[in-house]
């Protein structure tokens, strides 16, 4: 009997989900149906078949110490310690006319009609689903984006397809496209193509270069970029050197120019030229003066510079004359002349030569400074018998002036004759090295 008894709980493990449909079908022939499968017999109370308890039937079901539990169509042998939970009694289905047509179907008159279950609403699609009606039967449809499986609608990820050029943004039902800074997305919804931001206000102050994916800003010469990369800054060129102008740099925005100080003018773009006033007549020298050009001024001096004993004889040259005895230890002649020179010039310099203008035969030159040179900034290099060198001994700082009386001193023995005669020379020590 035990092994009776679970043969047949095999066969009813197997069918019992049938036997528990079968449980609230009708009979389908005829009222007088009253035959049921093993395990089951007919109720004519219920007009249902209706289980059989083998465990109160059946005298010793289960021998040993294995215990009976009844089960749907058939019993099961346990160990007495086991517990079953038992399953609820299904629900009595209310007793259904007799329908002779196929499932999905209904008679309408002498023959069989589809039923449209998605307008009854008898069908079990979920409510993200849409009911479609079939002869016979009926599907659940899933929306666009979405694909069944089992009776659940699962998104569908696109982006696994890779539809987009640069990202995608899978979304439920949907995905959509993005592209990496410096992209706008094409017409196509998917493609990326390049944006111009120079043309989408790109925060360039000055120049903007459009390049893929990105964009450059550059700036104007005479500018540098900012540590932003946008931003252009001026460049102080004048803190970049001392030499970029001869006297003075003024930076400018994007540039700089160069100023010369007063009376002198700017030559090229970096280099101060001295403004000869005397040429382009903006001294105010009277006519019994003569104009004077000197770096960066004029000097007014007299037409007629000779002092007592001493007479005027041509432009800028005197003569004192033998007849008078206080001529007697004074130069024949002196001839005025005028020069400049800049300060700092190195040394020793040549900066003015003296030239007999005349030289009787058998006559012996020598040259000196007469007076003017107290500190000892000048020395006479002799060149020959009738001429002899300038020499700027040390560095000078202007402006300052100088008087020097260079003299030539002539000896003659043929003719017993010794003179002299001498060059009062006006050095004007500019203020600056230009």
């Amino acid at each position: 009997m035990q092994g009776a008894g679970v043969s047949n709980l095999c066969v009813c493990i197997c069918v019992s989900v049938l036997l528990r449909s079968a449980i609230s079908q009708p009979p389908t022939e005829s009222d007088t149906y009253t035959e049921c499968t093993d395990g089951y017999h007919w109720d004519p109370q219920t007009e249902h078949c209706k289980d059989i308890n083998e465990c109160a039937t059946i005298p010793d079901a289960c021998k040993g110490e294995m215990k009976c539990f009844n089960h749907y169509g058939g019993y099961l042998c346990l160990p007495r310690s086991a517990s079953v939970i038992p399953a609820p009694e299904p629900p009595i289905a209310p007793t259904e006319p007799f329908n002779p047509c196929p499932l999905g179907y209904e008679p309408q008159g002498d023959s069989c009609v589809d039923v449209d279950e998605c307008e009854r609403d008898e069908h079990d699609c979920q409510p993200s689903q849409q009911c479609i009606n079939t002869l016979g039967a009926f599907t659940c449809q899933c929306p666009d984006g979405y694909r069944k499986v089992g009776t659940e609608c699962i998104d569908i990820d696109e982006c696994r397809y890779r539809y987009c050029q640069h990202r995608c943004v899978n979304v439920p039902g949907s995905f959509s496209c993005q592209c990496e800074p410096g992209f706008q997305l094409a017409g196509n919804n998917r493609s990326c193509i390049d944006v111009n931001e120079c043309d989408m206000g790109a925060p360039c102050s000055q120049r903007c270069y459009n390049t893929y994916g990105t964009f450059l800003c550059r700036c104007d010469l005479g500018y540098e970029l900012g540590p932003d990369g946008f931003a252009c800054n001026d460049i102080d060129e004048c803190s970049y050197s001392s030499y970029q102008c001869q006297y003075q740099c003024v930076n400018e925005p994007g540039k700089f120019s160069c100023v010369c100080p007063e009376g002198y003018q700017l030559l090229g773009t970096r280099l101060c030229q001295d403004i000869n006033e005397c040429e382009t007549g903006e001294h105010q020298c009277t006519e019994t003066q003569t104009c004077v050009n000197i770096h960066g001024r004029y000097q007014c001096v007299d037409s007629n510079r000779c002092q007592d004993p001493y007479i005027q004889v041509s432009e800028n040259r005197c003569v004192c004359p033998v007849s008078k005895p206080a001529c007697r230890d004074l130069p024949f002649s002196i001839v005025h002349r005028y020069m400049t020179i800049t300060s700092e010039r190195s040394v020793p310099s040549d900066i003015f030569q003296i030239q007999a203008t005349s030289v009787s035969p058998g006559a012996y030159n020598t040259f000196r400074i007469r007076s003017g040179d107290e500190n000892g900034d000048f020395y006479i290099r002799q060149i020959n018998n009738i001429s002899a060198m300038l020499v700027l001994a040390r560095a000078v700082s202007g402006p300052r002036e100088y008087t020097l009386d260079l003299e030539m001193v002539s000896v003659n023995p043929l003719l017993s004759f010794h003179g002299s005669s001498a060059l009062r020379l006006s050095i004007y020590v500019g203020p600056y090295t230009f």
